[in-house]
């Protein structure tokens, strides 16, 4: 079975048409430096999910719009940025969760430090603990705020209240956080 298709539209360029597990719906997706992604769930033809995002083409020119800005800005900035020494960031990052996990008493299995595109952080159903180089050029506050919720996530594996209330209990108002790591691009 044909995994994925790339299509052409007109105004928006090139669209990738993908099958997909996750996907409960069919799912517009536009990233910057990545394009726009149709998610199509098994069982459901390209053809449909190709009307579909043809009779979605004025949303998506609308909000390519607002990505090709995103792009500009963070070409802009990365730019500026000087380069992450992996194993600068390693003995520091390292460093952190472990001073931390002491503080607050958890515990986890292994540590990666990783140079990702996507995510700040993530905790595998193992308590291995995945950290983004790039934490290094947010102010520390947020540095500890995602390695806590990494932690947190070794007790709680999900985002559910329990988990916000227990991850508050470390960083205090961890959504106010939240929302200030948005303002940072990966």
């Amino acid at each position: 079975m044909l995994q994925s298709k790339t299509i052409e539209m007109n105004g928006i360029g090139r669209v990738l048409l993908e099958r997909s597990k996750r996907a409960r719906r069919l799912n517009i997706s536009l990233k910057p430096f990545t394009g726009v992604r149709v998610a199509v769930l098994y069982g459901l033809s390209f053809e449909s999910a190709e009307k579909m995002a043809f009779s979605k083409a004025t949303w998506i020119k609308r909000h390519l719009d607002k990505v090709k800005e995103t792009e500009k800005r963070q070409a802009a900035i990365s730019n500026d940025l000087p380069e992450i020494d992996r194993a600068e960031a390693r003995k520091k990052l390292t460093h952190r969760l472990n001073e931390l996990s002491t503080r607050y008493g958890f515990t986890y299995n292994r540590v990666f430090i990783r140079n990702q595109k996507t995510r700040w952080g993530s905790c595998s159903a193992k308590n291995n603990i995945s950290l983004n180089m790039k934490l290094l050029r947010l102010p520390q506050e947020l540095i500890d705020y995602v390695i806590l919720h990494e932690l947190v996530h070794t007790r709680e594996k999900n985002h559910s209240k329990v988990f916000w209330a227990e991850l508050n209990k470390f960083v205090g108002d961890a959504r106010a956080l939240k929302s200030r790591l948005k303002e940072y691009s990966l």
